[in-house]
């Protein structure tokens, strides 16, 4: 029996000069959302000319001006030999040379980058370079022929691999093939690879002409990148609400997959965005709420800290000795489905650890992982799950595959700055109390005033307002408290 084919749709939508959306549904359920910002534009896959400012001996690792803010990030096991200066000898055992040995600040490297700047963080950067391709990924420095370990069927890996052995690659390159790959004829993949040699034969050109620090090339915008790396056979529509955008989307489609006639549309209605002719807002919505909701009403809650993501899985429809280990089975299936697609939503990345409700029995345990392993399978990052411990915990790792949407949009709370809780208005108005009570104690002005939020002022002034009269009888001064208009928006 063959496995139903899915049913993809692509929706693409575009603030000219400032956003791009990308959502990819099944059967109207979101499976994928990306969201660049123009102001925020992503750096990962950009490759630069840089120079070594600094070398740290400790970390093994250089620090490259390559033109940001903060300077990247290059350790020891990302620097290709060809920057090695002279043939250092390596102890036993050891891999890799002492970097201070093998560079010096000052000296030029060309680097790309693999993870995006976070927090006080620079970029992790690597001289080992690659460029994506639709069917291909083009690896410069290390000449492996490779094939996608996601395409599973035994005779298409058999037949990309010829297909790469049969091509005349330059010394120090390599070629992996994508799993849009597959089906592909040898024509096509041949057009691919001769596109990304051309590419990489421009880029070095111009990194010879460009002085450091300086980009020599930009990866693709989100729209592009998301017809060059999500769009598969499975997905059946494009839709597209900008013009423009729609009309690079069809010129690529044409090549890509040209019996496909009317593949990409376009939406033009005033009255509805794209996303909510489509029904997807309240899903979208939904990734950046702290909870998720399961189909049978469970809910699903995700703490990050700086170290790890902690999920916790809540259901009140569980009761009763009889039916609990039944339910709980039934339950933490349903969690290990809808987790592995949060994951892929809010493209949380590091460590995860996932609190399942308590199974007693091993075979119940096993059911849940298997389906866990396989849901994951589903992720186009690289992915490594555990078992579930004793404790009912399991842990997961994830690699983060750019900024996620809930990083781009959001900032910390200025209220109770970034914790997600704050001072309730009791705690509060017994702060404002004790400035009111040192204020009213000190000698000369017989007035003293206190600016708050209104929130605070209203609820003093209310519940409060006693304390207050008691100090003014006793002290013989007014207190005024005002709103401090600088706390509103």
């Amino acid at each position: 029996m063959t496995a139903k084919k899915k049913r993809q749709k692509m929706f693409i939508s575009v603030l000219p000069g400032e956003q791009v959306e990308v959502v990819i549904a099944e059967e109207g359920k979101v499976n994928e959302y990306y969201v660049e910002m123009v102001h925020q534009a992503k750096t990962k896959g950009n490759i630069y000319k840089g120079y070594i400012h600094n070398i740290d001996n400790g970390l093994q690792a250089a620090f490259i001006n390559y033109g940001a803010e903060r300077n990247g990030f290059l350790q020891i096991d990302e620097v290709h030999p060809e920057y090695y200066m002279g043939s250092p000898a390596t102890k036993k055992g050891q891999r890799y040379p002492l970097m201070q040995k093998v560079l010096k600040p000052g000296q030029e490297v060309l680097v790309q980058v693999v993870k995006e700047p976070t927090g006080k963080k620079g970029a992790f950067l690597t001289s080992y370079l690659s460029l994506p391709g639709r069917s291909f990924v083009y690896t410069v420095g290390r000449s492996q022929m490779g094939v996608s370990r996601k395409i599973e069927d035994e005779k298409e890996r058999v037949r990309l691999k010829k297909v790469l052995e049969a091509f005349e690659t330059t010394e120090g390159v390599g070629l992996i093939a994508r799993t849009a790959a597959v089906g592909q004829s040898k024509a096509a993949l041949e057009r691919d690879y001769k596109y990304l040699n051309r590419l990489w034969t421009d880029i070095r050109a111009n990194a010879q002409k460009e002085k450091a620090p300086s980009i020599v090339y930009k990866e693709l915008g989100l729209a592009a990148r998301a017809v060059r790396d999500y769009l598969t056979a499975d997905v059946t529509e494009v839709w597209v609400d900008d013009k423009e955008t729609f009309e690079q989307i069809r010129k690529f489609v044409k090549l890509a997959f040209p019996r496909k006639n009317n593949f990409v549309r376009l939406h033009e209605d005033p009255d509805l965005s794209l996303l909510e002719r489509f029904n997807l807002v309240r899903q979208v919505e939904e990734i950046y709420s702290r909870e998720a909701t399961m189909p049978s009403g469970g809910r699903l809650v995700f703490d990050a800290t700086e170290a790890l993501t902690a999920v916790d899985i809540n259901s009140g429809k569980i009761g009763g000795e009889r039916n609990f280990q039944k339910m709980a089975l039934k339950t933490n299936v349903e969690a290990a489905r809808e987790i592995a697609r949060q994951l892929r939503l809010r493209d949380i990345g590091g460590q995860v650890v996932i609190d399942f409700i308590e199974m007693k029995n091993p075979k119940d345990c096993r059911e849940v992982e298997k389906v866990m392993r396989a849901e994951m399978k589903n992720d186009r990052a690289r992915t490594d799950v555990s078992r579930i411990s004793s404790f009912g915990l399991m842990e997961l790792v994830r690699q983060r595959l750019g900024s996620s949407a809930i990083a781009i949009s959001t900032e910390p709370c200025p209220c109770c700055r970034g914790t997600g809780i704050r001072r309730n208005m009791e705690w509060q108005a017994m702060q404002a109390l004790k400035t009111i009570h040192r204020e009213i104690r000190k000698p000369g002005e017989d007035r003293v005033e206190h600016l708050c939020e209104e929130e605070l002022a209203i609820y003093l002034l209310n519940n409060k307002r006693g304390i207050l009269a008691d100090l003014e009888t006793r002290y013989g001064k007014e207190i005024h408290v005002d709103i401090d208009y600088e706390y509103e928006d």
